[in-house]
């Protein structure tokens, strides 16, 4: 008998799907559905870039973060941007962001070029290696290597599993993760991927094989079996980001697991149920970018063929006046010069009348509303058309 068998009987490498509700079922089934959703939908190269760049600072963010990473989601960004400056008393807390950022893009970059995903014991200390790769860390730690100590995690009173096991253990999570998680139908994968990127999240959890970054390392491996079974990368990154979001209720699910003597399918429903929550409010931003090109290119139709320079300057005003309150800042007609260079451009020397007359042949062409206060807004619901039509209920 091994000695985790007796101080951690609840690492027992068993999932009964049968303990599952019906609803968590479904919850799984939205996630895939969602997930197919978000990689079908075409978008600009830019705008695709942006949506990278949000969520792999959201990922990374909440990756850190967790673990007691002070730089905000901006300034993460910023890292990723390569605009970060910070004085040298928190040079560690950047080097602790570039080491996620650029093991998440190693992972990516491998999985496109190989898409070999089976994981083992090497997969696992190469991971905890980029981790902890320059930082500062206590004696009798090795960077990518196993544990040969006892380990407590403070803050959960929590002991890892005998250090004399960890070899065993991650050897036995490997196998299990790589045969047990297949699913019984291509369709079904990332539904299975999911599953299984949760579950060998919590083991590493349990195990926590490694002296240091455990969680971080989990996290990676979370990422790259989302990536692996065919969630899009800015999805990839929400589970962590989810964790971070919730940070005490996470704590909070991951002790009751043990306690409980091993049932994680609680942690499973609320891994899950946050993921599609979050899933959600990505599918919004992304809808609100198709529904911005899409409002953009209704423009330029309503100007085909309409190359005067009173008809440039109408078309500009239609798109800056668009652009503006997509993000959010007020439009009236007393600050219209204000809201872009080009815009100031336009009507520089000429009188108030000759706004006013050119957001009423907009208004004429149903392309923007104006309310009794003097407040502009573009006339959005005209592309509603474009709508499958629904039966009001």
């Amino acid at each position: 008998m091994k000695e985790y068998e007796k101080s951690h009987p609840w690492i027992s490498f068993r999932l009964d799907l049968n303990k599952f509700k019906y609803s968590l079922w479904m919850a799984l089934g939205e996630a895939q559905s969602k997930c197919e959703h978000i990689a079908n939908t075409p978008l600009a190269p830019d705008v695709a870039e942006k949506m990278h760049g949000i969520y792999l600072a959201k990922g990374v963010h909440g990756t850190t973060a967790i673990e007691g990473n002070t730089l905000s989601e901006q300034e993460v960004m910023e890292k990723i941007a390569g605009r970060l400056k910070l004085p040298p008393s928190k040079e560690y807390l950047e080097k602790e962001v570039e080491n996620i950022i650029d093991a998440c893009n190693k992972i990516g970059k491998e999985l496109i070029a190989d898409n070999t995903s089976e994981l083992n014991c090497r997969k696992l200390e190469e991971f905890n290696g980029m981790v902890l790769n320059g930082l500062e860390i206590e004696d009798g730690i090795v960077p990518g290597r196993l544990r040969n100590h006892p380990v407590i995690i403070s803050g959960v009173n929590y002991r890892g599993a005998p250090a004399e096991d960890c070899r065993y253990l991650v050897d036995k999570l490997c196998d299990w993760l790589n045969t047990d998680f297949k699913a019984p139908d291509e369709k079904d994968n990332i539904v299975f991927g999911i599953l299984k990127a949760i579950v060998a999240h919590l083991y590493i959890a349990w195990i926590h094989p490694f002296g240091d970054g455990n969680g971080r390392t989990g996290r990676l491996i979370e990422f790259q079996i989302l990536l692996a079974a065919g969630v899009p990368t800015p999805a990839a990154h929400l589970l962590s980001n989810f964790y971070n979001e919730t940070r005490q209720e996470y704590y909070r699910q991951l002790q009751k697991t043990s306690e409980s003597g091993g049932n994680i399918v609680p942690f499973i429903e609320y891994a899950v149920n946050g993921f599609v929550e979050s899933l959600k409010e990505q599918l919004l931003l992304i809808r609100k970018q198709v529904w911005s090109v899409t409002w953009e290119n209704y423009i330029h139709d309503e100007f085909k063929n309409k190359d005067k320079s009173v008809d440039v300057r109408r078309r500009h005003l239609a798109l800056d006046i668009s652009r503006a309150y997509d993000a959010d800042r007020e439009v009236s007609i007393s600050n219209v010069r204000e809201i872009s260079t080009r815009i100031a451009v336009h009507y520089a020397g000429k009188i108030p009348r000759t706004i006013q007359r050119d957001l009423e042949i907009l208004k004429n062409m149903g392309l923007m509303k104006i309310d009794g206060r003097g407040l502009i807004r573009p006339n959005w619901g005209i592309i509603l058309s474009f709508l499958p039509a629904r039966r009001n209920l």
